[in-house]
């Protein structure tokens, strides 16, 4: 029986607010969690939460948006009730694979062009010409800008002092031969209006005719600019917004598991602890998988290498890796992604490890590939199943053998629809936790995967 803490449980996982509670012998606190007729959130705690520690468990599964907002509102409201301490449990972090966004070389966002791109109607522009590297002329900037056409003008100017004849200034305007005569006096000058405002504006004429003229041939030398498609606008770094919303609206403590990206704790000011589910995975594969030792773990992808590599080092079995790159085609815009295997799986059994499975995209072009190089079966296992759209359908039809997901988000329905799925328990793991917490013990045992 733990003392002096609350838990409230979020609508996104109800089945392991349960567990959680059971775990730690408490009660699960009373919490009135609705919404108005026009979609609004209202949150209402109905036990007093002065003076205790906090703990507000929500998931980022199902519709995320309502739950992220009913996450804050609940943080928020038990601040105002004068709560000890506030500590967000997140088994899957809302947002997490937004946290980083990739650039080019000239500072864009990468981005494919538009379908309906047309190189003769439709232009983009670069945002800025490329930084020179050192030891490197400068960059020439933008073809066809207005600085180059600046610089040509420029240059013609120069050309032309070398060559007297061809300056034209107001005064050869007035005085065609260059120098004015012994007898064209101011007083003199004067005398002859008429004449000297025809000549003047005959001059004036003369000159934006040789501007003109000097304009359109340093137009006529000068390239064409050519646009290049596939710029886009600048992305919001939705992750570090979340970031901010869950720090402003007063949580103390963040307790999540298996971040898609671990540089995401770096956007926080506050604690944040990163549990693993890989102890789960390795115990799985030593007491269900029979003969594990002659098994293959395979990395889908060059960002989970590192997972994977830890637990088979762990097991002391063999590791292979699916390289995948992606190049856009001619015929449309898509951009097709090549995957191509590096390790032995012939005749062996191939392990998928992977820490997120959205569309299952990945994972089944990734299973397809193993069963083509021979592997006699194929098993994918994962800490976060969202399993959204049509993947239960894709799955199904695809020659993964069995998917081991863990219950971070509600595998109800999908254990229903998917005869392969099989769901791994860590309610366990985030009691242990939250019971550390609230007793000032470490956690560091919970990191320890052997």
């Amino acid at each position: 029986m733990v003392r002096n803490i609350v838990v409230l449980g979020g609508s996104s996982h109800p089945q392991l607010n349960e567990t959680i509670c059971n775990h730690l012998g408490i009660p699960p606190s009373s919490i009135l969690l609705s919404k108005f007729s026009v979609g609004e959130t209202r949150v209402e705690i109905k036990e007093s939460v002065r003076g205790k520690d906090v703990f507000i468990i929500q998931s980022g599964g199902g519709r995320v948006n309502d739950h992220l907002m009913e996450l804050l509102i609940t943080i928020s409201a038990c601040k105002t009730a004068s709560a000890k301490q506030v500590t967000a449990v997140l088994p899957l972090f809302p947002y997490s694979r937004q946290s980083d966004i990739p650039y080019n070389k000239t500072g864009a966002p990468l981005a494919k062009a538009s379908a309906n791109f047309n190189k003769s109607d439709s232009y983009t522009f670069e945002s800025r010409p490329q930084t020179p590297h050192p030891n490197q002329p400068e960059s020439s900037g933008l073809n066809g800008s207005v600085d180059g056409l600046q610089k040509k003008l420029s240059r013609a100017r120069l050309d032309e002092t070398h060559s007297p004849s061809s300056i034209f200034t107001p005064q050869r305007a007035r005085y065609p031969n260059g120098t004015p005569k012994r007898s064209d006096t101011w007083d003199s000058s004067r005398s002859e209006p008429e004449n000297s405002e025809k000549d003047s504006s005959h001059g004036h004429c003369n000159g934006n005719d040789d501007a003109q003229s000097i304009v359109s041939s340093s137009s006529k030398t000068s390239t064409t600019f050519q646009p290049q498609p596939g710029y886009k606008q600048w992305v919001a770094q939705a992750g570090t917004l979340v970031a901010d919303l869950l720090t402003c609206a007063g949580a103390d403590h963040i307790i999540t598991m298996d971040l898609h990206d671990p540089q995401y704790q770096g956007f926080f000011d506050i604690p944040v602890d990163n549990l693993y589910a890989r102890p789960l995975l390795k115990q799985y594969i030593q007491y269900k998988i029979p003969d594990f030792k002659d098994a293959v773990i395979v990395s889908p992808d060059a960002g989970g290498a590192k997972r994977a590599t830890a637990i088979a080092d762990g097991l002391g079995m063999d590791f292979a890796l699916i390289h995948k790159e992606r190049r856009p085609t001619r015929i449309t815009d898509r951009q097709n992604a090549t995957m191509m295997l590096v390790g032995d799986v012939a005749h062996r059994l191939a392990i998928l490890v992977d820490d997120l499975a959205d569309t299952s995209n990945t994972i089944t072009r990734a299973a397809k590939l193993l069963k083509k190089e021979g592997a006699t079966a194929v098993y994918a296992l994962l800490t976060h199943g969202v399993l959204s759209g049509d993947a239960i359908d894709r799955i199904n039809a695809s020659a993964l053998d069995k998917v081991v997901v863990t219950n971070s988000v509600p595998q109800h329905e999908h254990r229903q629809r998917c005869p392969k799925l099989e769901v791994l328990e860590i309610g366990t793991i985030f009691a242990e936790a939250i019971r550390r917490v609230h007793h000032g013990e470490s956690i560091s045992v919970l990191f320890q995967y052997d």
